[in-house]
């Protein structure tokens, strides 16, 4: 049986780097991303794009997570929680967050993950699947700018910690995958080298290699277990 994937967040960056390895390797896809056209150039550059099932849209909409989990169909075998979002730039402090933009940033990178895994829970229990939480370092360093972002990637971390303990039958972990040459890097450090960042394909691969193995813990440093792949 062919294997299925949903990732969200898979028209650039690590999304795209993992949609691109497993679609490699004969994975039905379901992705996502909030601009129609850039998914939809994405796709046609899949390896086997005719496995992939494209859905643009937020997955902070209720009604974009029905229409995934509706694409996926009644068994998945790996969700990627990917899509996020980084807030203004320049990142402001947090004394001058608004606070309607915190609310926005946790409704998407905490509230709209553990809705999605709500959505596809059974499909993901049939397969006896894996949810993979993509979540950061500013999840639990205290970097100035950053506490919008980071609040929404701590309470990721927890949550996706309790759905481990909560669902022992499925695999789930979240995954710092360190700091990568992505344009969110670029809006968020555009004073940064990208040579000194890490590839994503090259993330996408040590991703894909560690939940080929057991699991070490509900939250995994990439960079801890294949530095080499991960740094540069």
């Amino acid at each position: 049986m062919t294997p299925t994937a949903l990732v969200t967040g898979a028209s650039r960056g690590l999304g795209l780097a993992l949609a691109t390895e497993l679609s490699r390797r004969g994975w039905r896809l379901v992705v996502d991303a909030r601009d129609a056209g850039r998914l939809a150039a994405a796709v046609a550059g899949l390896p086997r794009p005719g496995l992939v099932t494209a859905v643009p849209g937020d997955v902070a909409d209720p009604a974009h997570r029905a229409a995934l989990a509706a694409a996926a169909g009644d068994r998945l075998d790996l969700l990627v929680n990917n899509a996020s979002a980084l807030g203004p730039v320049p990142l402001p402090r947090l004394a001058d967050l608004p606070p309607a933009v915190l609310e926005d940033l946790l409704r998407t990178n905490a509230v709209a993950p553990v809705a999605l895994v709500q959505a596809v829970l059974p499909a993901l229990e049939r397969a006896g699947g894996t949810v993979v939480s993509v979540s950061s370092d500013a999840a639990v360093e205290p970097y100035a700018g950053w506490g919008g972002y980071g609040a929404g990637k701590a309470a990721l971390d927890l949550l996706t910690a309790v759905l481990a303990v909560e669902h022992p039958a499925l695999r789930v972990v979240a995954v710092d995958p360190g700091d990568m040459a992505t344009d969110m890097h670029a809006a968020a450090d555009p004073g940064a080298d990208p040579a000194g960042l890490a590839d994503p394909a090259d993330v996408a691969a040590a991703l894909l290699t560690l939940l080929e193995g057991d699991l070490p813990g509900p939250r995994v440093r990439l960079a801890d277990l294949v530095p080499s792949a991960v740094s540069r």
